[in-house]
């Protein structure tokens, strides 16, 4: 067992001209850049060219062992035993009453199963992993000051995209789902300096993460022929592509059925008991979720786009709030917000976002 207090150095891509270093209050450490100068400028070339988007600030866990893979498995909402090697996924761990405490993107290997999660959150999970062991033969360790993960994404793509089995309907049959995970991210591995490569499209264009040692970072980024792409492009991409992240655009209440991302890579609704599960099943067979995490078109009357937590009301009655907002290239301002279902599925619902008013 291994434990780190995380004192990595900034990423050498902080040196590249015009970087300005990401702020302390918006939930990342500093050690990457918020932008390069040009931040709706990197957003359009991520989308019309590629760019490369620093994501070291992320925790990195690795899972080593013959069960890992049975072992995550029987702890979580994916449907991992089938899972090849390279080849990924994401997936969720639950509390006991069904609320999301974990979310984790996945990678193996053949010998180790990768998981990388929110900046800060790596502990947390490497804690709750190792309380859960018992006799099973594996070894957890917190990989965040060794490895380090980017993304870049392409104009074009000539690998293999990645699969999203559909939801199935509240009443399914189990044959109309697969035993295997509900989405499969293809990856391959690397020789070089970087482990391994995996593609998400989850921006909406050839989408790639990778993973390095933070001492090769120099060696396989900095020399390379790439567009660097800050902290407000990514956000204002993976916004615009209602990819949430875990903390920010959730809370402790969070279900999976309300954030449809996840409910659609991160759960599989026919595989074995894992804690939580009675919930999921319930909420998607009887029920519906009480909120639905979606995007908000901001009028763009504040100059700066709403703090994350801002609440949102509709005639004067609190219905939600902001989780990260921020200024898109094309769409102006807009920001993922956690709402009631009610809210959520009335289009002409005239939201107020602090001094915003703000339109599905």
């Amino acid at each position: 067992m291994t434990t780190h207090d995380h004192t990595v150095a900034p990423s050498p891509l902080l040196s590249l001209p015009g970087a300005v270093a990401t702020q302390f209050d918006t939930g990342r450490s500093g050690r990457t850049a918020w932008h390069y100068g040009g931040p709706l400028t990197e957003q359009r070339k991520a989308i019309d060219s590629g760019a490369l988007f620093d994501r070291s600030d992320r925790d990195v866990v690795s899972v080593t062992g013959p069960q890992r893979l049975e072992w995550l498995h029987s702890l979580s909402t994916q449907h991992l035993t089938s899972l090849k090697p390279h080849h990924g996924t994401e997936t969720l761990i639950l509390s006991p009453t069904g609320r999301i405490e974990h979310h984790a993107n996945v990678y193996d290997d053949g010998e180790a199963t990768w998981l990388d999660t929110e900046p800060g959150r790596g502990e947390p999970l490497r804690k709750y992993l190792e309380l859960m062991k018992f006799r099973t033969e594996v070894d957890i360790r917190d990989e965040t000051d060794d490895w380090a993960l980017f993304t870049y994404t392409k104009s074009a793509a000539d690998s293999d995209g990645p699969v999203v089995q559909p939801v199935p309907v509240a009443k399914f049959a189990a044959k109309d789902l697969m035993a295997v995970a509900t989405s499969t991210y293809p990856g391959t591995g690397s020789e070089r300096a970087h482990g391994w490569t995996r593609r998400t499209d989850a921006l909406g264009v050839p989408t790639f993460d990778i993973l390095v040692r933070r001492e090769d970072i120099r060696f396989e980024l900095l020399e390379g022929d790439f567009a660097p792409a800050g902290t407000w492009a990514w956000d204002a991409l993976r916004v615009a592509a209602e990819l949430p992240a875990f903390g920010i655009d959730t809370d402790e209440k969070t279900v999976p059925h309300e954030v449809h991302h996840w409910l659609a890579a991160a759960v599989h609704l026919d595989k074995g008991c894992y804690r939580g599960q009675e919930t999921v099943a319930k909420v998607h067979h009887l029920g519906q979720p009480p909120r639905r995490l979606t995007m908000l078109h901001l009028d763009g009357s504040s100059e700066q786009p709403p703090a994350s937590g801002t609440p949102i009301t509709l005639d004067g009655k609190e219905v939600g709030f902001v989780g990260t907002a921020v200024q898109h290239y094309e769409l102006g301002q807009i920001a993922l917000a956690m709402v009631k279902r009610s809210a959520a599925a009335d289009a002409d619902a005239r939201l107020i976002v602090g001094d915003q008013a703000a339109s599905r």
